[in-house]
């Protein structure tokens, strides 16, 4: 019941009856993805609202931009790894 993170013990018989097992998940890798792809969004969203203005778009914009989607997709590879090692 505690390595399920349950601790109605009801709740935990129920669960028991319906599905025979429980899984556990560990989302630190999706929150953390989840901050990544707002940090993401949040730096191409003040680009895009300096150019729309008249202003320029520099060089060291797009390189931090390409960093914060090799870091996304760097979490996002790591997170679709480990679900593919989940078996039953």
């Amino acid at each position: 019941m505690s390595a399920a993170g349950i601790n109605n013990k009801e709740a935990y018989l129920r669960k028991m009856i319906l599905d025979g097992y429980i899984i556990h998940v560990d989302l630190s890798n999706v929150r953390e993805l989840t901050r990544l792809l707002s940090n993401a969004t949040n730096n191409l969203n003040q680009v895009a609202k300096r150019v729309n203005e008249g202003g320029s778009i520099y060089e060291n914009d797009i390189i931090n931009l390409q960093a914060n989607y090799d870091r996304l997709w760097e979490q996002a590879d790591a997170i679709l790894r480990s679900l593919a090692n989940i078996q039953k």
